[in-house]
Formats: structure tokens, C-alpha cells, sequence
């Protein structure tokens, strides 16, 4: 995983809607997964409250909005039972989405920065859970 800093890309780059549009398409497919399904319904009580948090958070990452207001890290931290093989499907299905995408900025963009962000918390989640185990790295989408 690269240390180095992720710009922010030019917001005109991608438009809210297709930001939105993103949110909803990947949690339309994670929901439907065997192994994601299960975590996300038993966590997410109000699902349109979190499309909201997710926009907002894509936005900011995506468009340097500051729309977003939440702490992600411990709430995946709180989360039982997380695998590198879970990060990587969430990675799996977060990538097919973009491909269907038709901008191909976004996909680029989206995807670099989905891989970085699943790192840094699966990483956090191992020093947490398993402090005596090896670093077990995310393999690239």
C-alpha cells in the first residue's frame, strides 16, 4: 500500500448524480452477495440514511466536498469477523460497478481510492484484532 497522499481530482470530473448513482448500483449488488448481504443488513438499519452518508462521503473524497460527517474506522473496527477475502469482494463489487460506469475518470478515480481506503481499514482492523498475527496485504483490483 502507497503512504503517498491522494489528490483530490478536479470536481468537474464527475457530477453528484453519477456519484450517487454509484452508491446505489454498489450497494444494490453487496446487498445481494452471500458474504457482504449478511453484514451489511445486520448493520444498517436505515438504509436510506446510509446512502446519504455514503454520497456524502464519495462526494468528499471524489469532489473534496465537506458534506461528510462520520468516523468510518471505528465502526469497521467494531464489525466481528472481518477477512482480507471480504475486503476483497467489497473491492470486487466496487469495481464491477464502475466498470458499468460509462465515465471513465470516475472509474479511475473511484477505484484507486476504494483500494486505498479497504487498505487502511483492513490494516487498522489487523493491528486492532489480530496484533500478533502477520500483515496480511489486500491483493490489487
Amino acid at each position: 500500500m502507497s503512504q503517498t497522499e491522494f489528490e483530490i481530482p478536479d470536481p468537474s470530473l464527475f457530477s453528484e448524480e453519477e456519484i450517487s448513482q454509484l452508491v446505489h448500483a454498489f450497494y444494490a449488488e453487496a446487498r445481494k452477495d452471500p458474504g457482504l448481504g449478511p453484514i451489511f443488513e445486520a448493520h444498517v438499519t436505515d438504509w436510506d440514511a446510509h446512502f446519504v452518508q455514503m454520497t456524502n462521503f464519495w462526494s468528499m473524497q471524489l469532489r473534496g466536498t465537506g458534506r461528510f460527517r462520520g468516523a468510518p474506522m471505528p465502526k469497521h473496527l467494531a464489525l466481528p469477523e472481518l477477512s482480507a477475502s471480504l475486503f476483497e469482494r467489497w473491492l470486487q463489487i466496487f469495481k464491477q460497478t464502475t466498470q458499468k460506469m460509462e465515465n471513465s475518470q470516475l472509474q479511475m478515480h473511484a477505484n484507486s481510492l476504494a483500494y486505498r481506503i479497504a487498505s487502511r481499514l483492513w490494516m487498522a482492523y489487523q493491528m486492532e484484532r489480530y496484533p500478533d498475527k502477520p500483515f496480511v496485504e489486500l491483493l490489487p483490483i
